[in-house]
């Protein structure tokens, strides 16, 4: 609700700027054919995610990884580890906050084991893990256009070093930081059987087909959007109850809507300018280091949103924007508001009684962001040289 309340506040702002002709309405029209297919990108995909998740899916993940532990403590977290990435890299790093948080917390509690090792995982590799593939994170969606519309292979290929490093980086700090608490044994879960088989199956088959379709180079609103059509059909024939207008992220569909006319209207006033003196220009390693760290800054000041939308007309050269994509996708993981779904993970987390003490969070999340962040870049340059 404060999310959509905030983002109506952007927008008003927005018409504001528009009627003062700050924003011409040709400015407002190319930001929206850019930006509408990734909002409907986001809206499908949020809607399968609700659906599968409504059928069982990701619950029979999770249980099923608990049982393929066999006791094992560490190995279950690693279970998590695979789980939290792949969700992320194929059905981006919201779907791994909002959905995948409430079943690694279950799964902890319900074989006696502390949860906030689980959730901090998933919530870190949301973000840090949300670098390779376009549908990963709604910032790669936005700089596909900046990078002249790469296909998913080419755009992974660009930025693999700095996807690897981000993933590992966080795993490691939770392995030592929770090494206590990840080591030992539980009594492994009993199986459950799905609720209702054919809409499990479909949400199951919908899922599978869907993560290929993603990296297939078809735009991606399409195969998202065929998928959440069929899983509505599905729904609304075997389990209508569950079909409501809350399935639609409206709060962060306004939100994105306000910051990204918000952010042009500031290109308007001079925005790129001013934060190309901050940032610098060049390719060579310092270069790329400091506009990473100044993309890092501005996520945290802000949200990774506005800070990409702001700084892709300083980047101005693919490297450069791999540089920026780093600082806002890994690096913002200080502020609790500088990732949506932070925000997103938080709500989950209080919502089921788990207390988050935010200055270990903050502390902690910085101290990967140190490391994670001048580490992918290095790993960039080396790597691309």
């Amino acid at each position: 609700m404060r999310t959509a309340v905030l983002g109506a506040a952007l927008l008003v702002v927005g018409l504001v700027a528009l009627l003062a002709g700050v924003l011409t309405l040709e400015e407002l029209g190319t930001l929206v054919e850019r930006v509408a297919p990734v909002l409907g990108f986001v809206v499908a995909l949020t809607i399968v995610s609700e659906l599968a998740a409504e059928a069982g899916l990701f619950s029979w993940l999770a249980g099923f990884a608990a049982r393929a532990a066999r006791g094992r403590v560490v190995v279950l977290w690693a279970f998590v580890v695979v789980l939290a990435l792949g969700c992320t890299i194929f059905l981006s790093l919201d779907t791994t906050a909002v959905l995948l948080t409430p079943v690694v917390v279950l799964v902890a509690r319900r074989v006696g084991l502390p949860p906030m090792p689980f959730a901090l995982t998933t919530v870190w590799l949301a973000n840090c893990g949300s670098m390779l593939l376009p549908v990963s994170n709604l910032t790669n969606l936005l700089a596909l256009d900046a990078l002249g519309s790469p296909s998913p292979a080419s755009f992974a290929a660009l930025v693999a070093p700095a996807a690897v490093v981000a993933a590992v980086v966080p795993v490691a700090a939770v392995g030592i930081r929770y090494r206590r608490e990840l080591s030992g044994r539980f009594e492994a879960p009993g199986r459950e059987e799905a609720g209702d088989r054919v809409l499990f199956v479909v949400a199951a088959v919908a899922v599978a087909l869907l993560v290929p379709a993603l990296v297939s180079g078809i735009e991606v609103w399409i195969p998202a959007a065929v998928a959440a059509l069929a899983l509505v059909v599905v729904t609304a024939v075997r389990r209508p109850s569950t079909l409501r207008l809350g399935l639609v992220p409206w709060g962060t569909i306004v939100f994105a809507s306000g910051l990204f006319v918000v952010v042009e209207a500031a290109h308007s006033l001079g925005l790129a300018d001013a934060l190309a003196v901050l940032v610098g220009s060049g390719d060579g390693l310092p270069d790329l280091l400091r506009l990473a760290a100044g993309s890092a800054a501005a996520a945290n000041v802000a949200n990774n949103l506005p800070a990409y939308l702001a700084l892709e007309p300083v980047a101005g050269s693919p490297l450069r924007l791999v540089a920026v994509l780093v600082g806002v996708n890994v690096g913002c993981l200080v502020a609790p508001w500088a990732s949506l779904a932070t925000l997103l993970w938080h709500g989950r987390l209080t919502s089921m009684g788990v207390e988050v003490r935010w200055r270990g969070v903050v502390l902690g999340g910085l101290g990967v962001a140190v490391v994670a962040v001048p580490l992918a870049v290095v790993a960039t340059v080396l790597v691309g040289a």
